[in-house]
């Protein structure tokens, strides 16, 4: 019950911050984030959302998200859900009051909306879209990447073998049925009817396609994957809205899904199958080339850039390349070596934290935020401390780097490390890792890189992050205001704003 009340508390507070219940239009989350659309984006009270304790920090994009953090979130939504209900039921609520904002607060907001601006492009509005199409999939692939991990574990052992069978059962059930959720939430997302979607995607994991030949070869049932499937499902929304203008509406309910499965059937079946499938192998293909060869070069390269990716935005275009390698190989060998940009930033936090000794401020942001980073969930670290500052955002992308090459040199060295799910990093993403010699080894890879990216994060920070004119200006006693003080959350203090999903995001 307590549980429950905190949950509520929350989601009171939270409310009339946003404009109360009848400026929210509509309300959605996702693995870390309360993601909300509102009539009124001057009717948010920015600072004292950032102030409220369960809050993380706030993001400005297509909706508005409030970041409380992994498991947090899902027991928030249901109550803000409620209150916003009981809210335009009695038509009383009014915006909260506002609270002062702290310095490296206010820089954060500033670059988080300058960049806003710059990511509202027609390619990256593309990008979102697949983004929401797959994170709504991350739980169910968290779940059943950990079940999978349980399971080789006890079948390596030799432990409860009458059990293994109906473990592996529940990891591999949702994989195998993957197509037709990544159809059914693209439907959704470009506009049409998310079943026919899910239908039409349907066909590609259908065991009965194995008797089809097209193309001179005989189809495989998955053949083309979540690519295929993403495919065919637009290809069913267009079909679907081409009929919708010229189908009688007596004929509608009849001859539009009809015709929405049959052409965009026929099409997936002598066409986007074995096209997306050609995709798919090449994905697969060139991610072992790439790590193979280039090895700890690739590897410095993704965990340094990785970071900058966030801020343009176009780290979601990676998102349905992690779910095609997981779908082929069972494992994303990527996701290991971006969430060493996170380690990267955790090093630098460390750093920033011993440099500024008399600046209480930021080291109670530090304080509060590093258990959150070490987890993976880095948003308030790096809206709150590194990028506001701007060199210490340099320095923690060139610790990424150094833990990217670490674990890459190990796979080209043939030790491949991967993750069975997308979403979480750091050490959150120890139950999700696999590979191909041995769960030991392939922890102790990345428990290394991450050590490498703490450790240079921190030297390059420490040493590099600060000119004299940064010291001057932030080395001096700045104690948190009273409202700030009082709220006691993970980045209450931080007032830090969120740069992105778990990587996944």
């Amino acid at each position: 019950m307590a549980t429950e009340d905190k949950n509520r508390a929350t989601a009171a507070a939270i409310l009339p911050l946003v404009g109360g219940a009848a400026n929210v239009s509509s309300i959605a989350h996702c693995m870390t984030r309360l993601r909300l659309g509102l009539h009124d984006r001057t009717l948010v009270d920015d600072e004292a959302l950032k102030a409220v304790p369960a809050v993380m920090g706030v993001v400005e994009d297509d909706t508005y998200q409030i970041v409380l953090g992994p498991g947090t979130v899902a027991r928030v939504t249901p109550e803000f859900e409620q209150l916003v209900e009981e809210g335009r039921a009695s038509a009383s609520e009014t915006p909260g009051p506002v609270h002062t904002a702290e310095e490296l607060a206010d820089k954060g907001a500033a670059l988080k909306a300058q960049q806003k601006t710059k990511n509202s492009t027609p390619f990256k509005l593309f990008l979102r879209k697949i983004a929401n199409i797959f994170v709504p999939l991350i739980p169910a692939l968290i779940g059943c990447g950990i079940i999978a991990g349980l399971n080789g574990l006890l079948v390596n052992l030799g432990w409860l073998t009458s059990v293994t069978p109906a473990l592996a059962a529940m990891a591999s059930g949702f994989m195998a049925l993957i197509a037709v959720f990544v159809g059914y939430n693209t439907a959704k997302e470009f506009g049409g009817t998310p079943i026919l979607g899910g239908a039409v995607a349907a066909i590609i994991v259908f065991p009965g396609v194995a008797n089809i030949d097209a193309f001179g070869q005989t189809l495989s049932p998955g053949q083309g994957g979540v690519l295929g499937a993403l495919g065919a499902a637009v290809l069913a929304v267009y079909v679907e809205k081409w009929c919708r203008r010229w189908v009688p509406e007596a004929l509608d309910v009849l001859v539009t899904p009809t015709l929405t499965v049959l052409i965009s059937g026929l099409v997936t079946i002598f066409g986007l199958m074995y096209v997306a499938g050609e995709v798919s192998s090449a994905i697969g293909t060139f991610a072992d080339w790439l790590l193979s060869t280039g090895g700890a070069g690739a590897g410095f390269l993704l965990g340094g850039f990785f970071l900058p990716l966030v801020m343009l935005g176009l780290h979601q275009a990676l998102i349905p390349i992690h779910t095609t390698l997981i779908e082929q190989q069972g494992f994303t060998v990527l996701l290991p070596i971006l969430a060493m940009a996170g380690a990267g930033q955790v090093g630098a936090a460390a750093a920033v934290y011993l440099r500024l000794p008399r600046n209480e401020s930021i080291r109670k942001t530090i304080r509060s935020a590093m258990p959150a980073g070490l987890l993976g969930v880095g948003e308030p670290l790096i809206y709150g401390v590194s990028l506001p500052l701007g060199r210490p955002f340099i320095t923690a992308c060139v610790g990424g780097a150094f833990g990217g090459g670490f674990v890459g040199l190990f796979n080209q060295l043939g030790d491949s490390v991967g993750s069975t799910a997308i979403g979480p990093s750091g050490w959150a993403l120890f139950p999700l890792l696999d590979g191909n010699h041995g769960l030991g080894s392939t922890i102790a890879i990345y428990a290394g890189g991450l050590l490498v990216g703490y450790v240079a994060g921190f030297v390059a920070t420490y040493f590099f992050g600060f000119g004299k004119a940064l010291l001057t200006e932030f080395n001096v006693s700045q104690e948190p205001a009273p409202s700030t003080v009082a709220a006691t959350g993970p980045a209450a203090a931080s007032g830090g704003t969120p740069a992105k999903e778990p990587a996944g995001v």
